[in-house]
């Protein structure tokens, strides 16, 4: 008989790690992940962010642990993943959101810091999701991947806003997610990417400052930027049993600022 909708959005029993998880984007798709269920790890550098967004969490009645790493080192995800399996059992939902940008035009963008930005958006992302899938997923034939793009992966940016290392490592996300989900769909494996559009954060203070909030608000058919929920139904889709049937794909969250023609 078929599930009721809500026990297919139910995360009951399910464990998720977010990287990225203590603030903005990260934060708010681990209030989705947690409020249907799901035990949460969260991982970020700083562990006085960590303790924050972990206190935020249980004080919505939510089960949230965190462990400090550098999602651009490989030791530190090796270590990251033990520590979850030892700690919550294995991984059903893999978030890949921690990133990085740079804002430097291409022709004296220093190498270091394209490095800087590969290393953490794509790179990092595929280590995390071999490490989770090798060690927790492929062996028990169930996993969901959900890896943050950005509408920057589709395409360029004004002529006011360089950030061509961050524009290329998102759009890179998005054919890994394709790859990982054709080879990893036998496993019952799902692979799929976010894209969202601007939304207030850390990282997108000096874009918003740059360009002016109300103006990138304007190329929104929608009139306005993100905010704090606009992610979480997605989210949760892509984590759920709702979503059983879709990997490989892809969806901007942006106002429908992708769908404007020359946007």
């Amino acid at each position: 008989m078929p599930r009721t909708v809500q026990q297919l959005f139910d995360l009951t029993g399910k464990t998720a790690l977010i990287t990225g998880g203590s603030r903005g984007l990260g934060l708010q798709m681990a209030h989705a992940l947690g409020e249907a269920g799901a035990r949460l790890m969260l991982c970020a550098r700083k562990a006085d962010e960590l303790e924050a967004a972990c206190a935020e969490l249980q004080a919505c009645g939510l089960d949230a642990r965190w462990v400090a790493a550098d999602c651009a080192a490989e030791p530190d995800l090796q270590r990251l993943v033990s520590e979850t399996l030892q700690r919550i059992g294995d991984i059903d939902v893999l978030v890949n959101n921690a990133g990085a940008t740079w804002g430097a035009a291409a022709q004296d963008h220093p190498l270091a810091a394209w490095d800087k930005v590969m290393n953490l958006n794509v790179r990092g992302y595929f280590v995390l999701s071999q490490l989770v899938a090798r060690h927790s997923m492929i062996g028990r034939h169930r996993g969901r991947i959900i890896n943050l793009s950005s509408i920057a992966g589709l395409g360029g940016n004004p002529p006011a806003l360089t950030t061509v290392a961050y524009n290329t490592s998102k759009a890179a996300v998005l054919n890994l997610s394709r790859a990982l989900a054709c080879e990893w769909g036998q496993y019952n494996i799902t692979v799929n990417a976010i894209c969202p559009g601007f939304f207030p954060s850390k990282m997108t203070a000096g874009t918003l400052a740059a360009l002016g909030e109300d103006k990138l608000a304007a190329l929104a058919p929608l009139q306005r930027l993100g905010d704090d929920e606009d992610l979480k139904g997605v989210t949760l889709l892509l984590a759920s049993d709702a979503g059983k049937h879709i990997t490989g794909q892809w969806l901007a969250v942006d106002g429908g600022v992708s769908a404007v023609v020359g946007a």
